[in-house]
Order: structure tokens, then C-alpha cells, then sequence
């Protein structure tokens, strides 16, 4: 059995899990109220931030969840992800629209990496 190793854990979650050679973390959001550009750029470098503590970084990849208020702002969220996404290491992707924690929150994403 392989050894599990959080990060940031908290009373109720962990930013981030390590286990068997993958991280997961948790769905990360921005500043509340904020535009879906200036959320989404927060989650993917909040994203960054996580996987380079876990040992990794965006090019380890494999599965990502994006959870939209409003898929009206599918396109705005796409164009800041594929700023960010390097080409060759696009992970598999889904995209859906959801109630959120709070109204204000417009984006929010979850991805697994591997090590």
C-alpha cells in the first residue's frame, strides 16, 4: 500500500492529495464576484501552485473537471485555459454547469495529475 500525503489539509478537505503516483486536488475557485477571466486565471495559478508543491506541474495533467455557473461564459473561461494549457499536454476534459458554493463564484475546476 502506497503512502497518502495531504496538502493544506483542513478540518473539513485537503487542497490536494497525493497517492499512488497521482494528486488530486480539490476544485479550486477565485475571488468571489470577480470577472470569469480574473477567476480563472486565480484557479489555474492556484493550480500551478499546488501541483509544484505536490512535485509536479501542468504538463502531468490527465483529468480535468470545469464547473461553470453559467455556460454562457463557456468561451471567456476557454480563452484564458487555452492560454494556459500547454499544447501536446492537453488532459482530458469535462465541462459542465452547476450551482456553486455561493452565487458568486463563476468558475471553478478540479484536475489529477500524475507525478
Amino acid at each position: 500500500m502506497s503512502d497518502i500525503k495531504r496538502i493544506e489539509t483542513g478540518p473539513r478537505m485537503s487542497q490536494a492529495v497525493i497517492a499512488n503516483g497521482f494528486v488530486f486536488l480539490a476544485g479550486q475557485v477565485g475571488e468571489p464576484g470577480t470577472s470569469v477571466t480574473d477567476q480563472t486565471k486565480a484557479v489555474l495559478a492556484q493550480i500551478d501552485a499546488l501541483l509544484a508543491e505536490a512535485g509536479t506541474d501542468k504538463t502531468r495533467i490527465v483529468s480535468a473537471q470545469i464547473w461553470m455557473a453559467d455556460m454562457a461564459d463557456f468561451a471567456e473561461m476557454n480563452a484564458v485555459w487555452d492560454a494556459w494549457v500547454p499544447q501536446g499536454h492537453t488532459p482530458a476534459r469535462a465541462t459542465g454547469e452547476s450551482a456553486l458554493a455561493t452565487p458568486d463564484y463563476k468558475v471553478e475546476i478540479i484536475v489529477t495529475a500524475v507525478l
